[in-house]
């Protein structure tokens, strides 16, 4: 079982060297589809069992590193490998999707 990661401005640039599969949920504490998507991203993390890695960053705290990914809509989903973009799904995703995308 996986936790998902809290990204900060301190722990962001190490995290993004991961070799993991990761996924970055853009969110804010008041937007409504980002509360849905949260017991998704709980649900995924007990399934992954070290294949990856969810974080979470609020847009909010850090809108500099939400405009490096060019967020314009929340929830966003970006998913990397090897610290490379490689998908992003904006809105509600489901369970099955969000792990499809991050073990391909």
């Amino acid at each position: 079982m996986s936790e998902i990661k809290i990204l900060t401005r301190e722990n962001f640039e190490e995290t993004l060297k991961s070799e993991a599969s990761l996924v970055i949920d853009f969110w804010a504490p008041w937007c409504g589809p980002c509360q849905m998507m949260s017991p998704v991203l709980d649900e995924a993390s007990q399934e992954l069992e070290g294949n990856g890695l969810i974080a979470k960053l609020n847009v909010d705290d850090y809108p500099d590193i939400a405009s490096m990914f060019k967020i314009r809509s929340i929830p966003t989903l970006v998913y990397l490998k090897g610290g490379k973009v490689v998908d992003q799904t904006i809105g509600l995703v489901g369970k099955e999707e969000l792990l499809s995308k991050l073990k391909n």
